[in-house]
């Protein structure tokens, strides 16, 4: 049984560990006020924010990167889970420093990224591939295809996932519980301002973990006239946390959206390279219509993907969807590319991977059977977290019932303030690089070792 916690002193240790870590980072709180004349919100992206200023990266080498103040961590936040291959691996530096001089871009194809969609194809059994510049283009051309391949506009997709930020997948991701809706009926609901309500209408969410749920909303949609088009869905679910499919559920979703000729699209933006060499599809055995990629294919450069079955893909080849892009297949992206697929993310790779999955799992559970806290830790390939939950995770539904935010707070402010560099928010997971060392891993379970002590009697 696990014991329940002293809210009061989860309280105190956020308070404690907001003014250490403000103390720390006097240079980025300069830079913040710098940088908030003319940068919006002073960063580049809203998911870069933090208050009450963000943390500015000054560089990064191998499973470390340095803050601008100085302060050293080791890095399992890994550029939102880009980072398998680790910061400035030489073998990706040899190659673009190799490609440079030859030129950047041109707006046409390049041998290298022939070379690429020939291994993409080998490692996720899909014939036909093109390039994109980051997940959220690579999520919206997919979708389009499986627009133009099957004549329906509906898009269906998981209740809590993110699929990018385009306007057709910004819907059901992260809302407050009470307005989820009824499981078999839940709610379509846009993330943020901006979204169209015609486009919010036009997506519909469904529980993951749950096919049955799933079939009876698309007869329903049917019998409506509203047959999907596609659905688009992480095999493993990864802003969860991580959420893994139940025993028999992908191969469920397969047989019934083929059933229903609906285009079956497995969003590998973050599983793809990170969770095995082809990604969720390789690991899990089912293979979709259309599989989308990007973060961790540039090795750092912005570069995405789209690959498909030749029925599919033919929409693209006939030219009935114009999938472009003026940096599509970047030299320099295709490069880079290359140098991991064939130099970095090999299947020692993955058996290294493999070793520090399991460190770092076993030695989490360790630590929370130890102190009987709230939780459980889950992991696959380089990914992986500490679930602060007591029951299993399995869906939005019951990630949003069982989650404790200020803990989940509280781990992240005591990580950075342990030279522990994570990503911000409860719904994020560790990403470990190929060149983790067991020092980095053992770092993070002490780390969470020192929390778990403050948390309980032992650390009074």
């Amino acid at each position: 049984m696990a014991i329940t916690l002293d809210r009061s002193r989860i309280a105190r240790l956020i308070e404690e560990q907001s003014a250490l870590l403000n103390e720390r980072t006097g240079r980025s709180r300069e830079m913040y006020a710098q940088a908030s004349v003319h940068l919006s919100g002073g960063v580049a992206s809203s998911y870069q924010g933090r208050d009450p200023w963000p943390i500015y990266i000054d560089s990064g080498s191998g499973d470390r990167i340095t803050d601008v103040d100085g302060n050293e961590y080791y890095d399992f936040h890994n550029g939102f889970g880009s980072m398998v291959q680790g910061h400035a691996h030489p073998a990706i530096g040899d190659a673009l420093g190799k490609r440079y001089p030859l030129g950047t871009h041109f707006a046409a194809a390049t041998e290298d990224s022939i070379v690429v969609a020939d291994e993409l194809a080998r490692r996720w059994g899909l014939p036909k591939w093109r390039f994109t510049n980051s997940g959220s283009e690579s999520t919206m051309d997919a979708i389009r295809i499986a627009r133009a391949f099957t004549g329906r506009d509906t898009v269906m997709k998981i209740f809590g996932s993110y699929h990018g930020h385009h306007d057709t997948v910004m819907v059901s991701i992260g809302v407050e519980y009470d307005k989820i809706g009824d499981r078999e009926n839940l709610a379509s609901l846009p993330y943020g301002a901006g979204i169209p309500q015609a486009v919010v209408d036009m997506t519909i969410a469904v529980p993951f973990n749950d096919a049955p749920a799933m079939e009876r909303r698309i007869e329903r949609l049917a019998a409506e006239g509203r047959l999907p088009a596609c659905v688009i869905m992480e095999a493993a679910m990864m802003n969860l946390g991580v959420v893994l499919p139940e025993p028999g559920y992908l191969e469920a979703v397969r047989e019934i959206t083929a059933k229903h000729g609906i285009v079956l699209i497995f969003d590998e933006v973050k599983t793809g390279l990170t969770i095995a060499p082809g990604g969720a599809t390789e690991k899990f055995g089912v293979t979709p219509d259309l599989v989308t990629l990007a973060k961790a294919l540039g090795g750092g450069l912005p570069s995405g993907a789209i690959g498909g079955t030749e029925e599919v893909m033919a929409v693209v080849e006939s030219g009935k969807v114009y999938q472009v892009g003026t940096y599509n297949g970047n030299p320099l992206s295709m490069a880079a590319a290359r140098a991991s697929l064939f130099e970095v993310l090999t299947p020692a790779a993955y058996e290294r991977l493999a070793e520090l999955n399991d460190r770092i799992v076993n030695g989490c559970q360790a630590v929370i059977d130890k102190y009987d806290l709230p939780g459980y830790a889950v992991g696959i390939g380089s990914k992986g977290c500490v679930t602060f939950a007591t029951e299993k995770i399995v869906d939005y539904e019951t990630f949003k019932g069982a989650q404790d935010v200020p803990l989940s707070e509280l781990a992240w402010l005591w990580n950075m303030n342990h030279g522990i560099f994570m990503t911000p928010g409860r719904e994020e997971e560790w990403t470990m690089s190929v060149v983790h060392s067991d020092q980095a891993v053992d770092a993070y379970i002490a780390a969470f070792d020192s929390l778990a002590a403050a948390l309980t009697e032992a650390g009074a």
